[in-house]
Formats: structure tokens, sequence, C-alpha cells
């Protein structure tokens, strides 16, 4: 494959000018964004997947839906629906995605919606009888139809942008040099104890505009695994076998947890977005069985828990959250006065 993406270098470059002709069109007003006066906070990224969006968009949301009024507008990427689609309580995975469908069921407070068109998706949230006071867009950083004021790039530790190259030989969906859209840049899935040096080595690298504000989290797993129905401390997933499937695109971060956690698992690991079928679960099941004891459980992750296993009672997920490594005050200021 590596053999391969080298050799497809040439569709990269073009690949890149055609994304910097439409980015420039952009830029002098050839095409158009539309800006509206509600406040409206994109969070994206430049490379394809495992960033970490969900869970910072869950911070977003967790930072603001005591006190406004959230939506959050995702296109639904696999979703079997087309147009604008407003979750409801008979909204399942397939209709939405499975990133929608994980925050409507944690946030019930909070309007979730998909569009493909989200200059179209805002205007029909503004329909609303309960109109949002902030729409968070979800994987939107290379949807310029819109303007977004807070415009939130992700970039993960262990793959900056700045390190890799466009499709096809890399994973970038357009040229690393249109970061200088971001107000914000957060460098995500960072070691928790990442030093002041490496911090600074990667600020250098990274080399932000003296407007964007550059900053690092890092993802914290809770202490317990649960389902729609139960939980279990870690201490006491200890004493089971488990069966760990994953659909995302690096579960490594996943697996090193729960081994330094001393749990005892089996992986099996499909492609990100992966849907399911019933023959999937008959293998899943089936090694659970080949585990051959009375303690045993699946356990998957959040999303693919939403989007395939709802319901589901031998299988559970790990919830993960965000925590700034530091200035999550100043981060969570800048946002809540923003959208005041």
């Amino acid at each position: 494959m590596k053999i391969l993406r080298k050799i497809l270098f040439p569709i990269s470059f073009l690949y890149g000018q055609v994304m910097r002709f439409r980015n420039k069109s952009y830029d002098k007003g050839i095409l158009t964004s539309t800006v509206f006066a509600i406040p409206i906070i994109s969070v994206g990224n430049l490379n394809t997947g495992g960033t970490g969006k969900t869970p910072h968009v869950e911070y977003l949301i967790n930072l603001l839906k005591d006190s406004f009024k959230v939506a959050v507008l995702s296109r639904g990427y696999k979703r079997k629906s087309k147009g604008f689609v407003l979750a409801n309580e008979h909204t399942s995975a397939n209709f939405i995605g499975d990133e929608p469908m994980q925050y409507h069921l944690k946030f019930k407070s909070v309007n979730v919606a998909v569009d493909n068109d989200r200059a179209h998706g805002i205007n029909q949230l503004k329909k609303l009888k309960v109109k949002p006071d902030v729409v968070l867009l979800d994987d939107a950083y290379q949807h310029r139809k819109v303007k977004a004021k807070i415009n939130i790039l992700l970039t993960s530790y262990n793959d900056l942008y700045v390190d890799d190259y466009m499709l096809p030989t890399g994973n970038l969906r357009e040229l690393a040099s249109n970061a200088k859209r971001a107000t914000h840049i957060i460098v995500t899935k960072c070691p928790k104890d990442l030093s002041e040096e490496a911090q600074q080595e990667i600020r250098l690298k990274l080399n932000p505009n003296p407007h964007q504000k550059l900053y690092f989290s890092t993802i914290v797993y809770r202490d317990e695994v649960m389902n729609n129905t139960e939980k279990i401390t870690l201490k006491d997933l200890q004493n089971y076998k488990v069966v760990l499937v994953t659909g995302i695109a690096n579960p490594k971060p996943l697996q090193t947890f729960l081994t330094e956690n001393n749990i005892d698992f089996t992986g099996l690991k499909y492609k990100d977005h992966h849907d399911f079928t019933e023959k999937d679960k008959v293998i899943i099941n089936k090694k659970l069985q080949d585990l051959n004891t009375e303690n045993t459980l699946i356990l998957t992750t959040e999303k693919d828990y939403v989007r395939s296993f709802f319901a589901d009672k031998k299988v559970f997920y790990l919830p993960i959250e965000v925590v700034f490594l530091q200035d999550a005050k100043d981060f969570n200021e800048e946002i809540i006065n923003y959208v005041q």
C-alpha cells in the first residue's frame, strides 16, 4: 500500500492544485460564503479522520448546554437518508450517521441535525420553534459555504498535518497551508505528561499565525464501561475476558489503555465507520464463545455501540472525554464570550 501511495503522488499533486484553486476562489470572493448572525463554531481537520472530532464537539456541548440552546449540525457520514434531517425519538444511526446519533443519545436538550448543505441546514434550524443560540458544525473545515467566526482545526499529536501529504499519497483533504483559516488549532491525543519543551517544538513546527491560538488536549478514559442498562468498573473488568471490537481509524490508544489496566482482551479490528452486519456479529459472538469462561463481554467504542450494538446486553463501551493540558479556562471563556 505504501508503494502504491507513492506511485499515486502525481494524482495527489493534481488534487492539491484543485483544492488550492477552490480555496483561492473563496478567498477572492469568486465563490461566496454565507455569514449568519447566529454564532457558528466549526470543528474539523485537514486529515481524513482520527483526530478526535467527536469528543471535542462533545466538550463544546458540555461547555455550552447549561447556559445556551445548542444545535449540532453534521453531514451525517454514511447515513441512509437525504437532505435535512432533525433527530427525534424515532431516529436511528442509519438515518443520521453514528456521530450525530451519539450526540442525540447523550444530550437530550440539544438539537442534532444533518444536512450535506450546511447553509441550508442552519436556515432550517433557525425555523425551529425553539431557535438555537449557537450552532456547532461537526466536520466542517472544508465546508466553506458557511463562514464560521470560530473555526477550530484539530490535528493529532502522532499525525500532524505538516507531516502529511495530499490524498491519495497521504491523508490530507487539502494542503497543509490552509491551516491558516483556523482561528484555533488543537493538537489532540497528546500524552498526558507532554512537556513544555515538547509543546514548544510542535508550536515551532506548526508555526501558527499571530491571530491563531494553539492548544494541546488529551483523551481521558472513564473508570467504568457501560451500556444502556449496566456499568462495570475497570477494577471489576479485570475479572472478565473481553472481545474488543473496534470500527475506528486508530484503536491503538484504546488497546494500550486496556493493557495498562490489566484487562484481558482479544481484539477484532474493522475499518473506520464499519457497518457491522449480522455475519460480523456471528463471528464476534463465536470469538466470545471461544473464550470458554463465564465472565465474558464484548467491549467496543461508544461510536460503534450507538451505530451497531445499541441495547445489546452483552456489549459495553468505554466512554472518553477531552481534557486540555493547560489554558482550558482561557479556551472556555473565549468560546462562552463569543456565544454571549
